[in-house]
């Protein structure tokens, strides 16, 4: 595959492809999410997303997610206007809409797995990350294996920027060549509890993070163990995001990792 310089990635656990998808595919994810949202419902109680506290984490329309489309609400939204209020939405869009089904399964992403080693790739989550103008939440250093755990460890984040991201509305941020050290934690089921357990003491390393700015359509691929990050937005801008999350099937998937699909057998490219 073009474009793919597999040494920088092994180097940095990070790898920008610039312009990767076209205006048209952020266009058509785009528009499908604003129809998802004007159908959506909140009704009487919301579910807030905190990459802070975890508090959603006790919360079952959180827990039961992996195999549905649900919507989850940013901390510091105040604004009526369902659109302007959301976090995230998540975690099965490749699965259960076709808008999103067509474009996470196009040849150009799984020629890209197989060009990262996938043997029998599956993709196992989707988010639309909505970074709201103003009130956009930071999320803190974190590495995606301790949420998606498998042995040996093989998630792979494909984050496609759908606006363009920089440092003031929030672009991620990443600690390149990180990925080598261990995982320092596990999101994980405990019974009917999801709880964080720590597995590694070690701090992240001294180095200097790197803003990772891109223009729309631009798609970053990010190692499993790779720290990384992303500023709040106090713009006035857009910043929508759209991350699918893939794992190897010849690798265990933890049967406590939080995110289950019961009756949804996970899928491939194909």
């Amino acid at each position: 595959m073009t474009g793919l310089d597999r040494a920088a990635y092994d180097r940095d656990g990070f790898l920008v492809l610039e312009r990767y998808l076209p205006a048209e595919d952020c266009d058509a994810l785009q528009t499908r999410m604003a129809e998802l949202v004007a159908e959506f419902d909140p009704g009487p109680v919301r579910t807030i997303f905190s990459a802070r506290d975890q508090s959603h984490a006790r919360d079952l329309y959180f827990q039961d997610s992996g195999g549905a489309i649900r919507f989850f609400f940013e901390e510091e939204a105040t604004d009526e206007r369902t659109e302007r209020a959301l976090n995230k939405v998540g975690h099965a869009l490749h699965d259960l809409d076709p808008v999103f089904d067509r474009i996470s399964r196009q040849p150009r992403l799984a020629e890209l797995a197989a060009a990262l080693g996938f043997v029998q790739p599956l993709l196992l989550q989707s988010m639309y990350l909505f970074k709201q103008p103003q009130i956009g939440a930071e999320v803190g250093w974190h590495q995606d294996a301790t949420y998606l755990h498998t042995q040996p460890s093989t998630v792979t984040g494909f984050w496609i920027a759908l606006d363009d991201a920089d440092r003031e509305n929030g672009c991620l941020l990443a600690l390149p060549g990180a990925h080598c050290g261990p995982l320092r934690q596990r999101f994980h089921r405990v019974g009917a509890e999801l709880i964080t357990t720590e597995l590694d003491a070690t701090p992240w390393p001294r180095i200097e993070p790197v803003a990772l700015e891109v223009p729309r359509g631009s798609l970053v691929v990010l190692h499993g163990l790779l720290p990384h990050a992303s500023a709040a937005n106090r713009s006035d801008r857009l910043r929508h995001a759209y991350s699918l999350h893939l794992i190897d099937g010849q690798a265990v998937y933890d049967t406590d990792n939080w995110l289950q699909r019961p009756g949804l057998p996970l899928r491939g490219f194909a």
